[in-house]
């Protein structure tokens, strides 16, 4: 096993900017997700009404990028896993709501936590995950961001592509699924 401290995520892509309290209906609207919950049909709508063109310009690996409150509203995963579906490797936020934060690393969706004021639209970013530091760069600049570190126990789930795999991995949830790492 891996030592925690060991453990690192990492990313690169391309930064793609949004502001302050982005809700989830933001990410993906009620009203699509009253029609379907298949995330293949809900790609195309994602962001659009705040960023019409974003569905059509996403490439896989490219980094949400936003303000505080990142996630506010509905506490429904989909939000998450419609942003997965696009290919989006990682979502970095000055703050995030707490439900779409966990939602994230349940679902296997690298989130970081970091002052994202000097990220612009477009920017080369790598995103590194780990326990002891965390950090953005952004590769054009030569910037190095700080970021929160993860908890161990969240590393590991990220590890697995999520919960389900992690516990899956374990041989379900019991006694010995987290070391004294994870405390």
């Amino acid at each position: 096993m891996t030592r925690a401290s060991e453990r690192l995520l990492t990313m690169e892509g391309r930064a793609r900017r949004f502001g302050d309290d982005v809700n989830t209906d933001y990410i993906i609207s009620s009203a699509r997700k009253r029609r379907t919950i298949d995330v293949r049909a809900l790609r195309p709508f994602i962001f659009e009404s705040i960023a019409p063109d974003f569905a059509a310009s996403v490439r896989p690996g490219d980094v949400v990028v936003a303000g505080r409150n990142f996630g506010c509203g509905s506490a429904m995963e989909i939000a998450v896993t419609v942003l997965q579906s696009a290919g989006i490797a990682a979502v970095v936020a000055a703050s995030f709501a707490r439900s779409f934060y966990r939602n994230a690393i349940n679902n296997g969706l690298v989130v970081l936590e970091c002052d994202t004021s000097a990220i612009a639209e477009g920017d080369t970013l790598i995103v590194r995950v780990a326990e002891d530091s965390s950090s953005v760069r952004i590769v054009d600049r030569h910037l190095e961001l700080p970021g929160a570190p993860l908890p161990a126990i969240m590393l590991r789930i990220l590890e697995h592509g999520g919960l389900v795999p992690f516990l899956s991995a374990q041989g379900g949830f019991g006694p010995g699924v987290l070391d004294s790492r994870d405390a």
